[in-house]
């Protein structure tokens, strides 16, 4: 008689972890909801990997390996093909899951059978598991998710739970070396509610090497091309300075820029170019979509206080059409990020939004 097959599979892809893999493994196997499978999939690793993940005898592990390094999307979409549970986690090998995870995202799954699939928001550690106090949200609700693809990802893969159908139907794009998890979950979250719990329920690892400016652009062209794609469906004519500037709105601060006059007629003409595009063929939940384009928009012109003066940027954001949306969208945004109220946004309590 063969074995029942578990509700859930939990899918680790493996390179060169040796020093973190234990506790990713470990983290699994301590969860309160128990009737789970561990697919720990080798990535062709050079290091003690392996043989650190077949030092633990729990018989719901499985290890796959592959003879020669695949990379991350072929990777998980092994883990796809060879789940068994009904649904399926995703936990990078360097990260770690708090005990409840797998129960919470399991009965929210449960009672929303309408939802393909819900994530957690993520916390920092640094190399040695130690909690680093910051916090990666992402919008709680469906119409949330739905619109932020436009701009970057809504769920955060490493703490993503999903019904491994829809998985199987969507599969990771392998031509993507980097993205590749904005790419997929853009376009799920394009046909299926996405949601969020709003709590950490997994714990990220900052590692001591950074990412080369060579990595980073080549994650700029990669995150440009989801864009276009989705720029195409809009129908919005661009060309390759549009989505350079594009993917400015979501980082001008990390990227320490300052948006002088002309990147803020840009942004204005551009911002309400996706509104009526949007409103043409509705493929952005509303009033979403114009929220989040508002709260960029006093993004924009916060950030180009230095080159414009204060006065002119406040003239700016008020002359703008989508001033209406200026205040739910600044909600929003601190909500989720955590930032100070801007001093000339009338000093009011920002409260968070409220979760459809």
């Amino acid at each position: 008689m063969s074995d029942p097959l578990p509700r859930v599979s939990v899918v680790i892809p493996v390179y060169n972890r040796e020093a973190f893999v234990g506790d990713a493994i470990e983290s699994v196997l301590a969860q309160t909801f128990t009737d789970f499978e561990l697919l720990l999939i080798d990535d062709g690793s050079t290091d003690r990997s392996r043989d650190v993940a077949r030092a633990y005898r729990d018989p719901r592990i499985r290890l796959l390996h592959n003879a020669r390094n695949q990379g991350l999307p072929k990777t998980r979409n092994t883990g796809v093909d060879s789940a068994r549970g009904v649904y399926l986690a995703f936990l990078d090998s360097d990260d770690v899951c708090l005990p409840t995870r797998l129960a919470k995202q399991v009965a929210f799954l449960d009672r929303h059978p309408d939802h393909a699939a819900v994530g957690t928001w993520v916390d920092w550690m640094d190399d040695a598991g130690r909690p680093l106090g910051r916090i990666k949200r992402r919008p709680i609700a469906a119409d949330d998710v739905a619109a932020l693809r436009l701009f970057r990802q809504g769920i955060e893969n490493t703490a993503s739970m999903a019904r491994t159908a829809v998985l199987r139907e969507y599969r990771h794009d392998e031509r993507f070396e980097v993205s590749e998890d904005f790419e997929i979950w853009a376009r799920i979250a394009a046909a299926h509610a996405v949601a969020n719990l709003p709590e950490v329920l997994v714990r990220r690892r900052a590692h001591a090497q950074q990412t080369s400016k060579d990595r980073d652009e080549q994650t700029r062209r990669y995150r440009q091309a989801i864009y276009a794609r989705q720029l195409q469906g809009l129908g919005i004519a661009f060309e390759e300075e549009d989505l350079r500037r594009h993917h400015l709105l979501r980082r001008m601060r990390k990227s320490r820029f300052t948006p002088d006059r002309a990147y803020v007629d840009w942004a204005e003409a551009w911002l309400l170019a996706l509104q009526a595009a949007n409103a043409r063929v509705g493929h952005y939940p509303e009033p979403s979509l114009s929220q989040l384009l508002g709260g960029l928009w006093v993004k924009v012109c916060w950030n180009a206080v230095p080159a414009l003066g204060l006065p002119a940027a406040l003239r700016r954001l008020r002359a703008s059409p989508l001033r209406r949306w200026a205040l739910p969208g600044l909600r929003k945004d601190v909500f989720l990020n955590g930032s100070r109220p801007l001093s000339w946004a009338a000093g009011r309590r920002i409260a968070p939004p409220v979760s459809g």
